[in-house]
């Protein structure tokens, strides 16, 4: 009789244990609601390199910048505003100094902020550039670039 609460209780003991170990192994959630990482955001951008730009473009037919933008997110299950503007207004700001792939880079361009990429990694970014172009990598060191870099932003 005696045994019989004691194995009760190594018996819980063991089951909680399981319970524990089981849920530990587990896959944690994505970081954002869709199931992609900013990883996967920058991957789907840069599959798209080659792409033609066209002016209010947002399919693989063509794309502009803010197009690009929102047809990766959208891939993704993430909805986002359709213009660099409103994508600015509307992302959770991030320092320039700390990106992540997926992460979105504005740039001033003929006095506005009019132009925007997704980050890749390794200083590097993926963008739509502008009539007669194709989507392409280009670099964040590159000093035309860095001269017009004014803030990055986050949807994921």
């Amino acid at each position: 009789m005696r045994d019989r609460p004691r194995r009760r209780f190594f018996q819980g003991l063991l089951l909680a244990s399981v319970v524990l170990l089981c849920s530990a192994c587990a896959t944690l959630p994505p970081g954002i609601e869709g199931g992609a990482t900013g990883r996967q955001l920058a991957a789907q951008a840069l599959a798209l390199k080659g792409k033609p730009y066209r002016y209010g473009g947002n399919t693989p037919s063509g794309f502009d910048c803010s197009g690009l933008v929102q047809f990766v997110h959208q891939q993704a299950g993430i909805s986002v505003p359709r213009t660099v503007a409103l994508q600015l207004r509307h992302s959770r700001r991030v320092s320039p100094t700390a990106l992540r792939p997926g992460d979105l880079v504005f740039f001033r361009l003929a006095g506005k902020v009019s132009h925007e990429g997704l980050y890749a990694g390794d200083g590097r970014f993926v963008h739509a550039p502008s009539t007669g172009k194709a989507v392409e990598v280009a670099s964040l060191d590159h000093p035309y670039w860095r001269q017009r870099l004014v803030g990055a932003g986050r949807f994921y």
